[in-house]
């Protein structure tokens, strides 16, 4: 009961100088607001991030040509040609562990379908690419195994090439010619937009890898093997067998540095998420600058209030109220006022989130842990910026207070 009279006791000293509370206020309201609709960018653009990680496929390792030296000359990371088919089919054939591999070869080229012309990007995949990718089709259906052996010449394609080639009409059954080899399209992808490296995913067209080695490139060399372990728990010691079946294949010495590359998802996803991690820090930072002023703006005013109110001060002390009495007046106004300001200002942030969201279609994540720390936060620079003043005005000499004009 009695700190509820205390709250009320500084609900109605605040009411008293409305103006002056609601721009003491709107430091903390702006302060709250600002944490919280940074934070959500920040927590947005990491968890686009990941869900394109994501949509690399669940426990899926990469394994790169990396460097080799010749004479003396080292060539750098990709600069190795030596993974091969054999590689990827030796992988999936003596790993347990391993429940797919994808041998994938990449290149770009100008195709063309009746008087329609783009470049684009031309993947080279084995059947199960699209399972382990997790990427579904909007229509049609992905070719087979059947398709990988024959050398079929069939393409599933993006839905940026399939505007860009056929415009709105399906391009189901439409022959796409890639250096006059004509592919006849049999399935369409569901859309996913950008990647986080800025280049759009849909402006792709996935053949049989066979098909592409044989008649677009022309190469016996693969780009990259994608595998896919069965789980999280062997994804390690399946590395680990990669790296030595390769080393024993490409007949390295154990002094000589590997000529390939091995990345798992986890590598991946946390070099990717680091910058968006630090982004996030950055922008709560300093948005909590703007809390620190507002904690500022609040001594100031309780100071103020303590000079004006200095005559009242010495009546309730002079009619009993104890020095800790007055500490807990003064300091529960700022309380207060902190918290309703901090009430405002999530309201203020999660409304400004979803504003962006809407209107600049950047990618916002609200979650319960910086609303939850930005009230208590706003709270504690009430604590913290209103002790001063709340502890200034119970040290007041009764007698002096009441003879103050």
């Amino acid at each position: 009961m009695r700190v509820l009279a205390t709250v009320k006791t500084a609900l109605r000293a605040l009411r008293r100088n409305k103006m002056r509370s609601v721009l003491t206020g709107l430091g903390i309201i702006i302060g709250v607001g600002a944490v919280i609709a940074m934070v959500s960018i920040g927590n947005g653009a990491k968890a686009q991030v990941e869900a394109q990680i994501a949509s690399l496929g669940e426990n899926v390792l990469l394994v790169f040509p990396g460097s080799i030296t010749s004479s003396g000359l080292r060539t750098g990371w990709g600069g190795s040609a030596r993974l091969m088919v054999e590689d990827a089919e030796q992988i999936a054939r003596e790993i347990p562990g391993v429940v797919a591999v994808s041998p994938e070869v990449h290149t770009q080229r100008q195709v063309a379908a009746g008087n329609q012309n783009w470049f684009t990007r031309i993947v080279g995949e084995d059947a199960n690419y699209f399972d382990m990718r997790r990427w579904a089709l909007k229509e049609g259906a992905p070719f087979s195994e059947y398709d990988v052996r024959r050398v079929a010449k069939v393409a599933v394609i993006g839905t940026t090439l399939a505007r860009q080639l056929f415009g709105e009409r399906s391009p189901l059954g439409e022959t796409i010619r890639v250096q006059n080899v004509p592919f006849t399209v049999i399935g369409v992808l569901t859309s996913r937009g950008f990647s986080m490296m800025g280049y759009d995913q849909d402006d792709v067209m996935v053949i049989p890898y066979t098909s592409a080695m044989k008649r677009v490139i022309g190469t016996h060399n693969l780009s990259i093997i994608n595998v896919q372990a069965a789980n999280a728990a062997v994804l390690a010691s399946v590395q680990q067998q990669v790296t030595a079946l390769l080393r024993q294949r490409h007949h390295l010495p154990p002094d000589e540095a590997d000529d390939f590359t091995i990345r798992s998802q986890e590598e991946i996803s946390q070099a990717a998420t680091a910058t968006s991690r630090i982004l996030t820090m950055l922008l709560g930072a300093i948005a909590s600058v703007s809390l620190f002023v507002g904690g500022i703006g609040i001594m100031n005013i309780m100071l103020v209030s303590v000079t004006e109110r200095t005559r009242e001060i010495g009546i309730r002390m002079a009619v009993g109220a104890r020095g800790r009495d007055i500490l807990m007046q003064f300091l529960m106004e700022a309380i207060t006022l902190s918290s309703i300001g901090g009430v405002i200002g999530i309201i203020l942030g999660i409304g400004s989130s979803k504003l962006l969201a809407a209107l600049a279609q950047w990618p916002t994540l609200i979650t319960s842990a910086p609303v939850i720390v930005a009230f208590f936060f706003s709270a504690a620079v009430g604590v913290f910026f209103g002790f001063y003043p709340a502890r200034k005005a119970s040290r007041l000499d009764p007698i002096e207070a009441l003879r103050y004009e």
